[in-house]
This record gives C-alpha cells, sequence and structure tokens, in this order.
C-alpha cells in the first residue's frame, strides 16, 4: 500500500499542459493519502535511502544531470525541503543555489545570464531556492517590470528549459503552495522565538498584502510554464510532512524514470592482481 501511495503522488501534483488551475481555489492542506505526522515519518526514510542510492549512480555515470526548482511564498518550506529532503543526499554530487535581488554584474547581462551559470553539471543535483521565476513573480507584482518585458519571458523561459532538456538536464519544478492563514502562523511563529528572527523580513508584511496578486501570478507561471520536458508538480505544504513527502516521492520517481547505471570498468578487471 505504502509503494503504491508513493508510486501515484508524483501524479496527483503534476500540472498538465494546457491546464487552468488557480491557486487561490487549490486546497493547500490536501494530506493525499497521507494519514498523519506519524505516517509521514514512516514514508520517508525508506524514499530518501532509494534515492541515495540512485544519486550516486547518477554521479558515477556522469551523463545526465538533474534540475530541481523550488518556489513559493515566504515561509512555504523551501529551506524545509533543502534541509530534510536534500540534506540526505551525498554533498559531492549536490549544490543548492539562492537568487536574490541581481547585483552588480548580474544586472549588466540578461535575467537568465546567472541562472545558467548555475545549472547542473554532468552527474549533479542542482536545486534552485527560488529561480528565473522571480522575473514574472516579483517583477510582474511588484510592477518592477513592464508588462510588455515580464510577458516575453513565459517563452524566454520555456525554450531556456527546453535548452537544458535537450542537452541532457531533466528539469522538475515544485510550487510549494501554502494558505494565507498558515502564511500567516508562520511569520508569527518567527517572530515568537528569538532564534528565528533572523529569517524575519517586515518586507514580507509589503509582499502578504499583495497575496490575491502573487497567486495569480504563480498560477500563470504554473499553466503557462509547464511543459512534458519541465512539468511543475503543486505541492500542498500547509502540512510541512506532506509536503517532505511528496517532493521526495518525485524526486524518487524522476530519478527511477532517469535510470542512471553505474559505468562499466575502463580497465580489465580478470588483469588486476592485488597483493
Amino acid at each position: 500500500m505504502s509503494e503504491k501511495l508513493i508510486a501515484d503522488l508524483p501524479e496527483k501534483l503534476r500540472v498538465r499542459s494546457g491546464a487552468k488551475i488557480d491557486l487561490a481555489v487549490l486546497d493547500s492542506s490536501r494530506r493525499l493519502g497521507i494519514t498523519d505526522e506519524s505516517h509521514a515519518n514512516q514514508l520517508l526514510p525508506a524514499i530518501l535511502e532509494q534515492i541515495s542510492a540512485l544519486q550516486e549512480q547518477l554521479w558515477a555515470a556522469q551523463s545526465a544531470s538533474l534540475l530541481v526548482v523550488l518556489q513559493g511564498t515566504d515561509t512555504s518550506g523551501k529551506d524545509g525541503v533543502i534541509r530534510n529532503v536534500v540534506g540526505a543526499l551525498h554533498p559531492a554530487g549536490v549544490k543548492v543555489a539562492s537568487f536574490k535581488a541581481p547585483v552588480g554584474q548580474e544586472l549588466a547581462h540578461d535575467y537568465l545570464w546567472r541562472i545558467h551559470q548555475s545549472t547542473p553539471a554532468r552527474g549533479e543535483i542542482v536545486v534552485f531556492n527560488r529561480s528565473h521565476y522571480e522575473s514574472l513573480l516579483i517583477e510582474r507584482v511588484r510592477k518592477f517590470a513592464p508588462k510588455k518585458r515580464w510577458i516575453e519571458r513565459f517563452e524566454h523561459i520555456n525554450s531556456f528549459e527546453k535548452q537544458l532538456s535537450d542537452e541532457g538536464t531533466v528539469v522538475i519544478k515544485f510550487m510549494l503552495h501554502i494558505s494565507k492563514a498558515e502564511q500567516a502562523a508562520r511569520l508569527q511563529a518567527r517572530l515568537d522565538d528569538p532564534t528565528k528572527l533572523w529569517k524575519f523580513n517586515p518586507g514580507d508584511l509589503e509582499d502578504r498584502k499583495l497575496w490575491r496578486q502573487y497567486q495569480a501570478a504563480y498560477s500563470d507561471v504554473a499553466n503557462k510554464t509547464t511543459t512534458k520536458w519541465a512539468p511543475w508538480f503543486v505541492v500542498p505544504s500547509d502540512n510541512k510532512w506532506v509536503r517532505d513527502v511528496a517532493v521526495a516521492a518525485t524526486l524518487l520517481k524522476t530519478l527511477e524514470r532517469m535510470n542512471p547505471q553505474y559505468p562499466p570498468a575502463a580497465f580489465d578487471v580478470s588483469a588486476i592482481e592485488i597483493r
């Protein structure tokens, strides 16, 4: 039963090409068949063990790579996924890239310049904590760019991800979906805990005032940039334990589909004698 639940999760989350999802009405508290946190804690270790084995094969083969994009509103759990899921992998073959407001040389180039430099080499898994999609989210909602500029970027990004796919990088994208009420609770928890105050940014409250506009922007991103070569998975993230299992199950399914294999020896094994 657990194996079927895990195997079925990615298809429950995947946004199909031509979809018209609306995050404003999509339930962010769905449990996806995971009964409670205890159940999630039983499922997750076995999934991570399988992912770890496949990651080693990917790193050994050095023939393909995997790019994992994490997007979501503030407090949606991007850092939590990196800690609880990605953190279980061998650090030699995993990198995390975070993208904040562009500065210096980044501003002197097109918006995808810095992104391309952070994509994975063969054998690697790279996780984007925020990504090139910021140009379709914050720049749109906060009106940092005119509509003519950001609306063209849907096509740019689809083409960019197609290029990565054609050259051997598998791209999967997770939209961590939480409710406005859950965000409020998580922001308050940061204020109440002196060890988490460093995570609180008063500017997040300005974005919170634009919740409806951000939900519309995220919905457009999911609908217009989910493709067969770079699909979106909308992950209900009000329950952190559902989020982690859902992301891990999708990552496992993706690596299984990639089917990395240990390379054969480049020498005659039978001729080696160790004395």
